[in-house]
């Protein structure tokens, strides 16, 4: 507010003198116009003493040109303009005396002076000069009154005639006062408004554009034929073209991205900048009005090079990373069973132990080997999984099957108990082998977290475009901790367990393009949801 009332009071001398040339201008022009249309079409016989006239006329041309010679050396504005027209009052008070006094219809002149002490300064300066045309108009009739001055009037008039004369006049100078001072103070006050405004404006253009710059992405917009509106810094720095040439231009023209017409929303392009590759994302939006009719677009980029080629680095980092662990794993793994193998051979080398314990020996090598196959094999179809092979299936009768073989293992044990909560077909296209493989060991998983007695509840729903089959068990449930981990491969909280059996039915649902869920409350049991998009069949 400081800024603007300073830039105000700077501008107000300026605003001042431009009025004052103005008046000047329209002074001269008055009296070249008024005058000299008057002589031309009355001639001289239009002034009875014309001769005083043309002094006068001569008098205010001369003073014309004084004013506007020392109109840039004047400091006081103010009183510069209260001079004139204080002198221009005078002027027209004699234009009155020689063309009349009470009988001259120049008097109108005086109202000029009044109109213009409104514009050039303010109301008050109107009703000063009003005040003064009054004074001096009651003067000069109140002088001819009583024969102080001669009067040209031809005929009779009274004394209330000359004070009428005056009352009228003097009400017209103040009326005109008060209308041209309440206009011009309403018309300054909306000049001040929108000077306001528009340096608002000016502002919030500057602020915005000093925004725009100062993005570190790249920006530019376009109008509905792709012609280039706004082209900012960082534009110019990522595509190492200048604004001065591509503003105005189609983009398709000067740009290799993006294509027009442009696809609203996000992707990726690459382009040569001096002969390097950049790897460019892009965000697209209608750029719209205020009443939402679309105007043109927004382009918003960001050079994402090295961005690319440090994910590039990280994933590598995190291959490898995972390389070594999976390794340590594998190790871990087979050296347990190795390490059985190697002792019972070397028990057995010896030769000094009773046959029953040699047979226990050759059991423990034979399961042990058992173990690594399958270790092994598992690891096989984690790491080089086959595609699937899609194929119509009924769902439920995959449950039946896997379940059936559940309850067969289990047979004559009263621990376990089986619930199935699911009725009629669902056909799915999915692989059989793979799916009944993911089935088998949560079931198993499931089974194997039971403490003794417990249950097993198995529902599947069609659920939209996707089907969900949940396993939920009794068991111990998860720690919250190994939340996360229970689908890495070789995790295992089980003595005997691999690791990988919910790390192979986590792969084989990812290659179905779904996914699993996991629900787990300690000490009340787990609830695996697994989700499988529909799909057409695939020949």
């Amino acid at each position: 507010m400081e800024e603007r009332t300073t830039s105000r009071k700077s501008e107000q001398p300026e605003v001042l003198r431009k009025k004052i040339r103005t008046l000047i201008v329209f002074r001269v022009a008055f009296i070249t116009l008024f005058f000299g249309s008057s002589f031309f079409f009355w001639g001289l016989d239009a002034f009875p003493h014309y001769r005083p006239v043309l002094y006068l006329i001569a008098t205010l041309y001369l003073f014309s040109i004084v004013y506007y010679l020392l109109l840039e050396k004047i400091r006081n504005l103010v009183l510069f303009a209260y001079t004139q027209l204080v002198f221009d009052v005078l002027f027209e008070i004699l234009l009155v005396y020689v063309t009349g006094g009470i009988d001259s219809w120049f008097s109108f002149t005086i109202i000029l002076s009044v109109l213009a002490a409104s514009i050039v300064l303010n109301k008050r300066a109107g009703f000063i000069i009003a005040t003064l045309s009054s004074i001096l108009y009651g003067a000069l009739i109140n002088l001819q009154l009583y024969e102080v001055l001669p009067a040209t009037s031809e005929g009779l008039m009274e004394a209330k005639d000359y004070l009428y004369k005056i009352f009228i006049h003097t009400i017209f100078f103040y009326l005109t006062a008060y209308l041209s001072g309440y206009l011009s103070s309403r018309l300054e006050k909306t000049v001040r408004k929108l000077e306001e405004t528009d340096l608002d404006l000016r502002t919030l253009e500057i602020f915005n554009r000093e925004v725009l710059e100062s993005l570190p992405s790249g920006l530019f917009t376009m109008d509905l034929s792709g012609r280039i509106l706004l082209f900012n810094r960082s534009a110019e720095s990522i595509t190492g073209m200048k604004k001065e040439y591509v503003v105005g231009q189609k983009v398709e023209s000067v740009m290799t991205f993006p294509k027009f017409p442009l696809p609203e929303g996000r992707s990726e392009e690459v382009i040569t900048v001096g002969g390097v590759q950049k790897i460019i994302g892009l965000g697209v939006s209608a750029l719209k009005d205020i009443d939402g009719h679309s105007k043109g677009f927004i382009v918003i980029f960001q050079d994402l090079t090295k961005l690319k080629k440090l994910e590039a680095e990280m994933k590598q980092k995190e291959k490898w990373a995972a390389i070594g662990e999976l390794s340590s794993s594998i190790a871990h793994e087979i050296r347990n069973p190795l390490a059985s193998l190697k002792g019972s051979i070397e028990m057995l080398k010896e030769g000094t132990m009773p046959d029953n314990y040699k047979e226990r020996l050759m059991e423990i090598a034979l399961k042990e080997m058992e173990r690594l196959n399958r270790i092994i094999t598992d690891f096989l179809t984690y790491s080089r999984p086959a595609p699937p092979n899609l194929q119509k299936i009924d769902l439920h009768l995959l449950l039946d099957e896997t379940l059936d073989l559940l309850e067969n293992v289990h047979q004559g044990s009263d621990d376990l108990s089986i619930k199935r909560d699911y009725s009629g077909r669902l056909d799915v296209n999915a692989d059989p082998q793979k799916l009944r493989q993911v089935f088998w060991n949560l079931c198993i998983n499931a089974v194997e977290a039971l403490p003794g007695k417990g249950q097993l509840a198995v529902s599947a729903r069609n659920s939209g475009n996707s089907v969900e089959i949940f396993f939920k068990d009794s068991g111990t449930g998860i720690d919250e901790k190994n939340i996360e981990k229970i689908f890495y491969p070789f995790f295992t909280t089980k003595e005997q367990g691999t690791g990988l059996g919910l790390a192979i039915a986590y792969r084989i649902v990812e290659e179905h393009e779904g996914r699993i869920n996991v629900v787990s409350n300690p000490g009340i049991g787990t609830t695996f949801e697994v989700i499988l998009p529909k799909k057409d069949e695939k020949a």
